[in-house]
């Protein structure tokens, strides 16, 4: 998946795909980038290719784009070298700013490895700090029921070696963990099947009323379920099981879609789609995580602050992280 940033040019912001260390826009940015017609830039390119000063192969490539019908094509992207070749056949203002802003973001790509690498320890250790923290709030709270606690110990105790892992330096504290692609998530009527049927029988045992997992107007649950399976240029935004699972979670828990119930809700969709995925048990056929461990991992996402979600995220995901063949026991 290529990389993408933004560059800001007086006509308005233009997305800018970084991918095999160079820099790609599409005949139309260019014209909007340089403020010139499309057919104009089309000339510029065609005659560029003409006269040998640059070699279509090298220097034209493919990508998806999500166009205006909401349609995603494979449309042809041009690299730096024809950007600055087309910027100097315009002679534009607008085109010497934009070379000078690709410069310095190839240089921060090509070098970004070295920088993250030097400011890993400090980011990564705040970030650590931030997850205990949370452990820390939820454990002061004189609201916490015996099992919550006891919940909140099995996460710390039965994920030690994960936080003993995050803690070294060369490993990447909290970073994403190596995770398994792709991922089904329910449908809407999946969604709403499941929870029926959870609904039915906890009220069967007078644990939940007529409200439990009703949907708020404002179809919180159908937009949730959307976000979570959408694409940018032709990608998916949440390409693991781990990653959709963990943001699953959260969003139910933090978004609110139900009327009451959003916790024990979030909670066994959480379930449910670690179990469609076939991802509920872990390597040893143990579950992943038990009931009470289970509440208190949703206790900990709905009392976390939302400057906190990138730290709950890497977290549910490191705890659902497979082991990998040869990695550190």
């Amino acid at each position: 998946m290529t990389d993408i940033a933004i560059y800001t040019a007086p006509s308005g912001a233009v997305e800018v795909q970084l991918d095999k260390d160079t820099v790609w826009l599409r005949q139309e940015q260019m014209a909007e980038l340089f403020g010139r017609d499309r057919t104009v830039i089309g000339r510029h390119i065609r005659n560029a290719f003409a006269e040998g000063e640059l070699e279509r192969g090298s220097v034209c490539a493919n990508f998806a784009h999500t166009a205006a019908d909401g349609k995603t094509y494979q449309v042809e992207h041009f690299s730096l070298d024809v950007i600055i070749s087309v910027g100097y056949r315009v002679k534009s203002q607008q085109g010497t700013r934009f070379r000078q802003w690709a410069a310095g973001i190839l240089r921060e790509h090509l070098t970004r490895g070295y920088t993250l690498n030097r400011q890993r320890l400090e980011a990564n250790a705040r970030e650590l700090d931030a997850a205990l923290h949370l452990v820390r709030r939820v454990a002061a709270s004189p609201d916490l029921s015996a099992d919550a606690g006891r919940g909140l110990v099995d996460i710390v105790s039965r994920y030690a070696q994960t936080f003993a892992l995050l803690q070294r330096y060369d490993e990447g504290l909290l970073s994403e963990p190596a995770t398994q692609s792709g991922g089904r998530l329910p449908t809407l009527a999946e969604a709403r099947s499941a929870l029926t049927a959870l609904k039915a029988s906890l009220i069967e045992r007078q644990e939940a009323s007529a409200l439990f997992a009703q949907e708020r107007p404002d179809h919180g649950l159908a937009a949730l379920l959307g976000n979570l399976d959408q694409t940018a240029f032709g990608e998916p935004v949440y390409p693991s099981i781990e990653a959709k699972a963990a943001h699953l979670l959260y969003f139910v828990i933090k978004n609110h879609p139900f009327v009451d119930g959003n916790k024990r809700s979030g909670a066994f969709l959480f379930v449910d789609f670690l179990h469609r995925n076939g991802r509920l048990l872990g390597v040893s056929g143990q579950p992943v995580i038990n009931d009470v461990g289970l509440a208190a991992l949703a206790l900990l996402v709905a009392e976390s602050p939302a400057h906190n979600k990138d730290t709950m995220i890497r977290l549910v995901m490191n705890m659902l992280a497979r082991p990998q063949v040869g990695g550190a026991a």
